[in-house]
């Protein structure tokens, strides 16, 4: 297949990035640095090495300067966060294109662990600069990755539960996921969590910082795993790339269950993820509950052939910040508009009623009502209703109402 499928797992501390179907893959860290008497941008180690020698000036923690709209003056000249994650972004998915001698990008799929509305939007701009058409971008979490990773796998790897335990330079993580069958479809259920027993990664370089983080872990991993039935559980980020100092916790981890090294688990299932949204049918026919999906399907009541049914617009498992959809519907003996709200649990569902304030007064079936949805966050959808008129007898006012629904 020609053109790259890039997974790409983007973090403050290291970025790890890969492609669908190759071996080869990069760490490295998220820092860029330019040099003081030229226009030259350099990243990663290459960035550490010119500051070293005092020929650059380097920014580090990109992605918390564009969460906080901040700045960095290099050379005498201010430059925005989002430029220099921009810059970065350029860089680091050059080494494949130029590893594999491939110009075309058919997919990216980019995985954080949190993500906000306001970082996609920054993400697709990086996108745009760097001519990917957005269609081809996609940003998920990094429990949604480590979904699409496990259920990657043989069965045997995900017939059960499965764990990650993700250790990173300043943050403790854990994941997990089951399966739940029986249903019309198969639902994967993820959820995430940060671990209040985090390190710093520097005391694993003496004896006693390494004991600590061991009994660290085996607590975190008793606690987590106990009377739970697992079929494997993975680890991941840059505390599990040796491991001679968690003795006593594999022990743990081991007992009963299978435990995977896998340093690239986010960026892989990225790019598994990205390999899926070329298919024309899903290999992966689940629904799938996690951060960054919606926990409730949303559905609109309206009159078809005068028969009453449930317009769904918004599906639980749908990735909120790709949910947008948009109707036109005729009012009929009614002034306001009823979504229908059903979560997880169908005995929880809810009606929701939105009145057409401001909107003319108009005989039966003579508005045409445009309707726009779209999500703010994984609980939180906008609505958008503006009054379409009905032909020429019946002018469009410009009557608009923006509402906010928490799910």
């Amino acid at each position: 297949m020609d053109g790259l499928i890039i997974g790409l797992d983007l973090c403050d501390a290291y970025t790890r990035i890969c492609c669908h179907d190759r071996e080869k893959s990069w760490s490295i860290p998220t820092v860029i640095c330019k040099k003081k008497d030229e226009e030259a941008w350099y990243i990663g180690e290459e960035a550490y090495a010119y500051t070293l020698v005092g020929e650059g000036i380097i920014v580090d923690k990109l992605i918390k300067m564009v969460r906080k709209d901040g700045t960095a003056t290099l050379g005498g000249t201010k430059y925005d966060g989002l430029d220099l994650l921009k810059l970065f972004l350029k860089k680091i998915i050059k080494l494949p294109m130029e590893e594999f001698f491939c110009e075309e990008i058919k997919q990216l799929v980019i995985t954080m662990q949190k993500v906000d509305g306001k970082l996609m939007d920054a993400l697709m701009y990086c996108a745009d600069s760097l001519g990917i058409e957005r269609e081809r971008v996609h940003i998920i979490s990094h429990t949604e990755s480590f979904v699409y990773y496990a259920l990657s796998q043989k069965k045997e790897v995900w017939g059960n539960q499965v764990g990650v335990f993700d250790l990173s330079e300043d943050s403790f993580h854990y994941h997990e996921l089951k399966v739940q069958r029986g249903l019309r479809k198969m639902m994967v259920i993820a959820e995430h969590e940060a671990l209040e027993e985090s390190f710093n990664l520097d005391i694993l370089d003496t004896p006693s910082g390494g004991k600590l983080a061991d009994k660290i872990l085996s607590s975190c991993a008793d606690r987590l795993l106990q009377k739970k039935l697992f079929s494997s559980v993975f680890l991941t980020g840059k505390g599990f790339e040796r491991h001679d100092w968690a003795k006593d916790s594999m022990k743990v981890l081991c007992s009963r269950r299978k435990v995977y090294m896998e340093p690239e688990l986010f960026a892989r299932g990225a790019a598994f993820k990205g390999m899926d949204y070329l298919q024309d049918n899903s290999a992966y026919p689940f629904i799938c509950i996690c951060e960054g999906h919606l926990h409730s399907t949303v559905s609109l009541r309206v009159l078809h052939k005068e028969r009453e049914s449930q317009l769904i617009v918004a599906a639980a498992g749908d990735n909120w910040y790709e949910a947008k959809s948009s109707v036109d519907l005729i009012v009929d003996k009614q002034d306001y508009v009823e979504f229908m709200v059903t979560p997880m649990d169908p005995k929880q569902k809810r009606m929701v009623k939105i009145a057409l304030e401001g909107f003319p007064n108009r005989p039966d079936r003579t508005t045409r009502l445009g309707i726009s949805f779209g999500f703010l966050d994984e609980k939180t959808m906008a609505v958008v209703l503006r009054d379409k008129g009905f032909g020429e007898l019946f002018p469009a006012s410009g009557a608009v109402i923006r509402q906010e629904v928490m799910l």
